[in-house]
């Protein structure tokens, strides 16, 4: 009775722990963004000012309408100028102009997806020879970095996250022929790496090493543009 128990207790456990942490993280979120918008807004405009009850999420609702009309404005001839005369202001500062590009770089690449970026899951070898480690491909490495670490080759900046927390870890640029592909979605990987490594995916990847066959870099990821037979390839 007590092992039956506490079984069920267990899968209960399971089941009721992500959805609890979703809604936590939900209600945290909204009531993070509500105490920051709405201090934002006039007594005489605040709903919550002539009824007799708050309402929750309101100032994600404003801040969600806020962010949709200043895209309608800078969509504009006007609010582009305006934008233009903004960024030219900010660029005569010193310090702040070099934070602002840093972060609009970063910003327009994942929101817009001007670059693949965060598409391709790979291992790297990592932190010593014999040892791998799970990366996503970040970028192409481009000019001195191309030219000093590929010798001309293609290059790749990978990513490689920490456990269990993947906002953080390193940036590592490496020949994209040191690189082993997985066929892994960035979901996939992403748990593998949340969770320590204890959540799989079900399937073999089809990009994985074979269990009879040794891991050799350069296995999987081939270059974009590979040059053809007999001829060689020029940086």
């Amino acid at each position: 009775m007590l092992r039956w128990l506490r079984n069920r207790f267990l899968t209960g456990l399971v089941v009721a722990a992500p959805i609890g942490i979703t809604v936590w993280l939900i209600y945290t979120f909204i009531s993070f963004v509500d105490r920051v918008i709405k201090p934002l807004i006039p007594e005489r405009y605040n709903p919550e000012t002539y009824l007799p009850f708050a309402i929750p999420g309101m100032g994600l609702l404003i801040a969600v309408l806020g962010l949709t009309l200043l895209g309608a404005l800078a969509a504009n001839f006007f609010g582009r100028q305006l934008i233009n005369i903004g960024e030219r202001i900010v660029n005569g500062v010193p310090l702040i102009r070099n934070i602002y590009s840093a972060l609009k770089q970063i910003v327009e690449t994942v929101f817009q997806g001007r670059q693949n970026s965060f598409k391709e899951v790979v291992l790297v070898e990592y932190p010593m020879e014999g040892s791998y480690a799970v990366a996503f491909v970040a970028s192409e490495g481009r000019g001195v970095i191309r030219q000093t670490v590929g010798q001309g080759d293609p290059v790749i900046g990978v990513f490689i996250p920490t456990t269990p927390n993947p906002t953080s870890g390193f940036l590592l640029f490496i020949p994209r022929s040191k690189a082993v592909a997985l066929d892994l979605t960035v979901e996939e990987a992403a748990k593998l790496i949340i969770s320590f490594g204890m959540v799989t995916p079900d399937r073999l990847p089809d990009g994985a090493i074979p269990a009879d066959a040794p891991i050799k870099a350069g296995a999987g990821v081939m270059p974009d543009d590979p040059a053809p037979e007999g001829e060689t390839r020029e940086s």
